[in-house]
Parts: C-alpha cells; structure tokens; sequence
C-alpha cells in the first residue's frame, strides 16, 4: 500500500498513537489503514459416502483436486460465502443444516482463515465452473491423495471419512504453522467433541 485512499497523499508505515503495530498511516489526512487476514470459506458437499471435489482451473495448485472454496466478499456471511463458492466452482446446489460449521484453520504466516462447512448436495445436478477443470464425487478410496491441493483440504478430508464411520461431526479448530523450509505443522487448539 502506497497511498492513501481517501486523499492520494504517499502513506508512511508507523505505529499509531494506542496501538502497537506499525499501519499505513497518510499524514496529509491522518486516515489510518490496517491490514488484516483474509477468509476463505467453503463446503464439504457430500452425497451418501461420497465428496464432491474440484480440479482446480487456476492457480495456484492447477491441476490438483480441492473442496470447492475461496474468498469471502464484503456484504456476505462466512456460510453464505461458502454456498456462493460451491455453487461458483461446482455448481452444485447444497442443504445446510444447522450444525454445518466443521473445521477452522488459521493460518497466521499467511494472513489467512479457512471454514469449511459441511453440506449435503441438494441434487446431483453438478458441473464445473470457470476456476474447475472437473468436478467429481469421490468415495474415501477414491480420492487422488497425493494430487490434493492444499493440507486444509487434504486434513478437513481426513476427519470428514472419519467422523462419517462414527457418524458424528464435531466442530475442529487447528492452527497451521508454516517453518522456513516450506514445512508445516497443523495444531488441533479446540474441538466441539473430544471421544
């Protein structure tokens, strides 16, 4: 960020007066800008004991498999981005019941917060969007594993075909930390049902 968006006045990075982080300050208008994490939302869209996944169409991670999901826009719910999403990507139609909410990463290196919720398809009346190569439902033997986009993906998967055997879905939050080496670890740090 460069400049100010209300006046057009060159902005200098500086800790305001009341807080301890250093923000995109204008000194023409005083307008301060902060900088904060971006939200990426979508579903676990099932049928019976399959997933519907996507071949991504775009970067990044082209060619590999994902849940369909992406930004949140302004004016929108966490859940009603995730339906717009799902719908954008694969163009499937979900129900969402009331305990739809399923995993939480956050991702602190990258600035960023993944939800998944989980969402049984309304119909089988699917078809790729324009960020999709293909989309296809998948039993848990089905899966590509090793062509899986992204480890939020490939760990809200993991936990779905596990939960789906107990036939209980708590609620998980992990925090994801990236180390210098392209490495991560992912830290369960709260969970809706603990058996």
């Amino acid at each position: 960020m460069k400049y100010c968006h209300q006046c057009a006045e060159p902005l200098i990075l500086r800790v305001p007066e009341g807080d301890d982080k250093p923000r995109h300050c204008c000194t023409a208008c005083d307008s301060i800008f902060y900088l904060n994490p971006k939200n990426v939302v979508g579903t676990v869209p099932f049928f019976e004991d399959k997933v519907l996944l996507c071949k991504r169409a775009i970067q990044p991670r082209i060619g590999k498999w994902t849940l369909p999901a992406g930004f949140m826009e302004n004016g929108e719910s966490s859940l009603h981005g995730a339906i717009r999403e799902t719908q954008e990507e694969a163009g499937a139609s979900v129900i969402i019941q009331n305990d739809s909410l399923y995993t939480l990463f956050n991702l602190p290196k990258i600035n960023q917060v993944y939800m998944f919720f989980r969402a049984e398809l309304a119909n089988l009346d699917y078809a790729a969007g324009l960020e999709s190569e293909e989309v296809a439902l998948f039993t848990e033997q089905e899966i590509p594993w090793q062509e899986i986009a992204f480890p939020v993906v490939k760990s809200t998967l993991e936990h779905y075909f596990e939960d789906l055997r107990r036939n209980r879905f708590p609620v998980r939050m992990f925090d994801v930390h990236h180390g210098e080496d392209r490495s991560f670890t992912t830290s369960l740090i709260s969970a809706s049902d603990f058996e």
